[in-house]
């Protein structure tokens, strides 16, 4: 079995000779170029690149670690898949987002937009190493070596500017010629993409081939470059270019779904045949550098294991989207046309029975922790004592799963700091196989490949329909009535196009992506202002807390502070 790629971030400090803010000076490091111009120089740069992939820099990034992290949580918040939980007050600027009260110097939107400018600019330190290394020096396999970490610090660097783009939208590219010269204010004159092509396609054809040639699980392969630049093509509707790539990696053979959803998010199941990359953490102390520290707030406020603070619920429209006919299929428009029974203003000491008629699609239970049904093993979850939201905030009766560990895990992945918060050790897929699948049958339908469409999106839902499903409390069977179908046909492009975009929704819940898919489809106005109406049906009070949704937030404002200090050679986004 392969070592997992940690990345400790502890040994970095001090020793590299980068900045990690947009607009600012970087600091000497301790150590300079030609002391790390080796291979194992450059690797313990490289370990530096890859450790803001959580956007931790380890200075609480100056006062905010919970905007950073790279699972995107907070962007669920903006969408209609979560709340931001807790009660209202807490994270107030967080309140502000979910509530469409946008201001330019809210700190959530510094903390993200500085946290990735570092990790450019970390892999400029490594590729401006790289480039300082007399490669006549080296004999053929230090080459190779030097090849592959090239291979890798593209890699990263083109992750960071995917990130930043489909964020922030106008980006300023900051190149290894801009770091050496030490010139970080440059314009943000658009999207990233030629950049991010770019790196993607050097990684393609300089990274070791498959997971087999790669060293250490948690670092990329040319095949998984290749997953990032189909997705690169599909962010920007060149469906042709991203079928090619996604085919190509769904043909290379070196990923396939799990037989079990469950286990994409499970220690067990890390690094498994369905993860294609993912952001390594590890956990066995409350302050350990390599723990999920921008999710800490994400667990039950209270609930099985004395966590802290209730952050991250999902929302009524998400679960309501799991409803199913009875053929098993979803009910795409009509979804939210009733509500699943849920306990919202029933308190735990009142009582309250599940809904086991309803049919609904498995994948519910193992996404959204809901009253009566087993908590990943923990046992039931007994309602509002779990729930640190009131009544009168906007939160909602729900709990996340997909991001808090199973029971017999707890030992090995938890992380309870003093006040409760988590530092969870299970790994994060930014992109795993059935993301892979749906976004080439996206672009299969675009392409006018039905058939190839109907494929890839019955793969998903055969895996979801064999998978196991959570039991009942009293062991009787089953929690609920589940039921997954398979589609038969898809008669039309339209159709096809709805069945894709509600499958990436029930299978990837709550995994960070649900925003930016609503933004590449054009629909989010339209999305959001329904989920704002179906939502206030059950939390009477979200509606009179929520503005209005309007077209300028789908992209972020570029922060205040930046445009302050890149003495105004940053522009501000269009609407702000």
């Amino acid at each position: 079995m392969k070592k997992k790629f940690i990345y400790v971030l502890a040994i970095l400090f001090g020793l590299v000779s980068c900045g990690d803010d947009f607009s600012t000076t970087p600091a000497i490091g301790a150590l300079s170029d030609e002391a790390l111009a080796s291979p194992q120089g450059v690797d313990l740069l490289l370990t530096g690149a890859y450790g803001m992939l959580d956007g931790w820099r380890g200075d609480n990034n100056r006062g905010n670690q919970f905007a950073v992290g790279g699972d995107n949580w907070w962007f669920d918040v903006i969408s209609d898949d979560a709340h931001k939980g807790s009660n209202d007050a807490d994270q107030i600027e967080l309140f502000q987002i979910e509530t469409y009260d946008w201001q330019t110097a809210n700190d959530y939107f510094r903390a993200k937009f500085t946290a990735l400018y570092a990790g450019v600019n970390r892999a400029n330190a490594v590729l401006s190493v790289i480039n300082g290394i007399d490669r006549s020096t080296l004999g053929p396999t230090e080459d190779q070596e030097i090849t592959n970490q090239e291979g890798e610090a593209r890699f990263l660097r083109g992750h960071y500017y995917f990130e930043l783009t489909k964020i922030f939208g106008n980006v300023a590219i900051v190149s290894v010629e801009n770091y050496e010269n030490l010139e970080f204010s440059q314009p943000n004159n658009g999207p990233a993409w030629e950049q991010i092509e770019a790196d993607f396609q050097f990684a393609v054809e300089n990274l070791p081939a498959t997971r087999a040639d790669q060293a250490d699980a948690g670092r990329p392969t040319a095949v998984v470059a290749r997953a990032y630049l189909g997705k690169a093509h599909l962010y920007q509707s060149d469906w042709a270019a991203a079928l090619t790539e996604l085919t190509a990696v769904i043909n290379s053979g070196e990923f396939s779904l799990d037989a079990e959803f469950l286990n994409n998010f499970t220690a067990a199941g890390e690094n498994g045949p369905e993860s294609v990359f993912a952001i390594q953490f590890a956990e066995d102390t409350s302050e350990s550098f390599n723990g999920n520290r921008g999710g800490t707030l994400n667990f039950p406020g209270g609930g099985p294991f004395g966590s802290c603070c209730g952050f991250y619920q999902p929302t009524i429209d998400l679960a309501n989207a799991f409803r199913v006919d009875a053929d098993g299929l979803p009910l795409f428009d009509a979804y939210n046309d009733d509500d699943f029974l849920n306990d919202y203003g029933i308190d735990s000491d009142e009582a309250f029975t599940p809904d086991t008629t309803t049919p609904v699609d498995p994948r519910l239970d193992y996404t959204v922790g809901r009253r009566g049904i087993d908590y990943n093993g923990f046992g039931e979850h007994i309602g509002k004592e779990w729930i640190r939201a009131n009544f009168n905030d906007i939160s909602g009766p729900y709990l996340p799963k997909k991001n808090v560990y199973q029971v017999n895990e707890f030992a090995e992945d938890s992380g309870l700091g003093a006040w409760g918060q988590n530092h969870s050790g299970l790994n994060y897929n930014v992109i795993r196989y059935a993301d892979v699948l749906l976004m080439a049958a996206e672009a299969a339908v675009e392409t006018g490949d039905l058939a190839t469409a109907l494929n890839y999106v019955n793969q998903v839902r055969d895996r979801a329909a064999n998978s196991s499903v959570v039991q009942a409390i009293d062991g009787s069977g089953p929690a609920a009535n589940y039921n997954v179908g398979l589609y038969t046909a898809f008669p039309d492009a339209g159709f096809a196009m709805d069945a894709v975009r509600f499958e990436r929704r029930v299978e990837l819940g709550m995994e960070g992506h649900r925003l930016f898919d609503l933004r590449r489809w054009g629909v989010t106005q339209q999305v959001i202002t329904e989920y704002i109406t179906n939502e206030t049906r059950t939390i009477g009070n979200f509606g009179p807390k929520v503005n209005a949704y309007q077209p300028r937030f789908d992209l972020l404002p570029i922060p205040l502070t930046s445009i302050d200090l890149s003495n105004g050679v940053l522009q501000q986004n269009p609407g702000y």
